[in-house]
């Protein structure tokens, strides 16, 4: 934010990609991916696109949202949120399989009359491909538009983009399938606008990493042909590796009540590190201000196809004072607050409470750090890599299967993790469990025992790409735990596989052997430097 009517950007710092943005009135409305978090896909209010408060989430109930057993970085994918006849339209995709020829993948619809809900019930719509959004023409018929997926050896997998209609009163899809659009680079991510007699399909090309941008294309027939903008990328940073905002793309588009024109996308902001630049906090939401040529082609305003940090607001939209949210949780209220995610399932009484112990976040113990179907863990999202993050545990495990801490996290392969448990003869340890690319270590040399300390505080400082553990008996003298840890391991562009999210800090237990020991946290607090 800044104070001459401008925006900064990551308008939505720290894991917030795939931004899907609506307009209805004078309030604006952003929606996000979330892949395997719970609750899925956060949104955003504001009034001037300057200022964003969270809203809550669009899919908060595990009857919208089964992600138990999904993989690292699948679950829910680009979310497409519209508004039409009064009612919020969100087209969102679960897939359930990654790293294969094949791309196991739901798309589903739901509505309401607020954005706050109540969600109606999901309705299956297609599983042809990922990426999938609503248009809504001028007629009244509403077309769903995705990425058609083709798993045949020798075939490109990315096989176009597919358009076909849907029947509210039916529920379903109905008519034919229609093919828009192939191109020889990698296109996803279709969104289509109807403007001066022309259909306009946004696309993002080139995959979501360092080659990221977006295609437009446009048509007389909402069917098409679509001719490709002869311009090339609308906006792009793979020409320009020095830009602080990259992998910039997968955008959709926003007019303001006094016809401007806003374009809402994703880009990273990288780390430098000897193998290469990596984006700790994962892909984040900007703005930028875009115009119509008089050929009827979209620019971005400022005259070149690369994202600005600093972007002129609306000119007549007033600005509004941000309320920004305490860094301090103190767990006072009886459910959490909408800044805590859980991993694949929701936080239940079964295992998480606020009001047993008042005051205090109690969680029992269930599977491990490397389960992908119910752990006990809740974590923020990290916002900068410059921050503090400190937390107070009361914990007495009686076995070494009981574990509680503070959990630094990428996702079950590469985590950092401060924990006490027990062991024999030596009581409460302190220490530190380290999962690397799938690779578990347990340093002996990284190890404190605190049986007999009044108090334990646990503390992970980030400072770029340097991590530090440190923990304390009383809050004044802090010991430091272990070395001095490589941070940008917690980022997409770490290791081999495809990675979608971002890094989070949050609390954590485990009980390995089924007793659900129960872990106090008096309070936790993040904040950034």
């Amino acid at each position: 934010m800044t104070s001459d009517r401008h925006l900064r950007n990551p308008v939505l710092p720290g894991f917030h990609p795939d931004p899907s943005i609506v307009r209805v009135g004078a309030e604006y409305y952003i929606a996000t991916s979330t892949f395997e978090w719970f609750p899925g896909v956060p949104v955003h209010r504001s009034t001037d696109l300057v200022h964003w408060e969270h809203a809550g989430h669009l899919l908060d109930r595990a009857e919208t949202l089964d992600l138990r057993g999904v993989p690292d970085s699948a679950g829910v994918w680009a979310p497409s949120l519209s508004h039409h006849d009064g009612r919020f339209w969100l087209i969102y995709s679960i897939v359930r399989t990654v790293g294969s020829p094949y791309k196991d993948v739901d798309n589903f619809l739901v509505t309401a009359d607020s954005v706050e809900g109540p969600w109606s019930e999901p309705v299956f719509l297609n599983s042809s491909g990922f990426d999938p959004s609503l248009f809504h023409d001028d007629d009244g018929r509403h077309w769903l538009v995705n990425l058609q997926w083709d798993h045949r050896p020798g075939r490109p997998s990315f096989a176009g983009i597919v358009l076909q209609e849907y029947d509210p009163e039916k529920r379903a899809l109905v008519g034919e399938i229609s093919h828009l659009l192939s191109h020889d680079e990698l296109i996803e991510g279709p969104n289509l606008y109807h403007r001066d007699g022309w259909y306009y399909l946004m696309l993002a090309e080139g995959g979501t990493g360092w080659n990221h941008g977006i295609l437009m294309a446009r048509s007389r027939s909402l069917t098409g042909p679509y001719a490709l903008d002869p311009a090339g990328s609308l906006l792009t940073t793979r020409d320009a590796p020095d830009a602080p905002l990259l992998k910039a793309g997968h955008g959709e588009l926003v007019e303001t009540p006094d016809g401007e024109w806003y374009l809402v996308h994703l880009a990273s902001r990288p780390v430098a590190t000897p193998d290469g630049p990596r984006c700790v906090l994962g892909r984040e939401t900007c703005i930028q201000r875009a115009e119509w040529t008089g050929d009827g082609w979209l620019r971005l305003a400022h005259g070149d196809n690369r994202p600005r940090v600093t972007v002129p607001a609306p000119r007549s939209a007033p600005l509004t004072e941000p309320v920004p949210a305490p860094d301090r949780d103190d767990f006072d209220a009886p459910v959490l607050s909408g800044e805590w995610s859980t991993l694949r399932v929701p936080a239940d009484p079964s295992w998480l409470s606020l009001t047993e112990r008042p005051g205090a976040l109690r969680l029992r113990g269930r599977q491990s750090p490397h389960s992908r179907h119910s752990q006990s863990l809740v974590a923020k999202r990290l916002t900068s890599v410059r921050c503090r993050v400190t937390t107070a545990l009361d914990f007495r495990p009686s076995h070494f299967s009981q574990l509680a801490g503070l959990i630094c996290w990428y996702d079950t392969t590469t985590h950092y993790y401060l924990r006490v448990t027990h062991e024999e003869g030596r009581g409460r340890v302190l220490g530190l469990t380290l999962t690397d690319d799938g690779v578990h270590s347990e340093p002996t040399d990284a190890e404190l025992l605190v049986e007999q300390w009044p108090a334990l505080l646990l503390r992970a400082d980030f400072d770029g790409a340097e991590l530090r553990f440190s923990a304390s008996p009383d809050g004044t003298d802090w010991i430091r735990v272990g070395p001095v840890l490589d941070a940008t391991k917690l980022s997409d562009d770490y290791g081999d596989r495809l990675r979608f999210t971002g890094a989070f800090a949050g609390v954590c237990a485990q009980d390995l052997g089924g007793t659900r020991a129960v872990a106090d946290f008096d309070w936790f607090e993040l904040t950034n430097l």
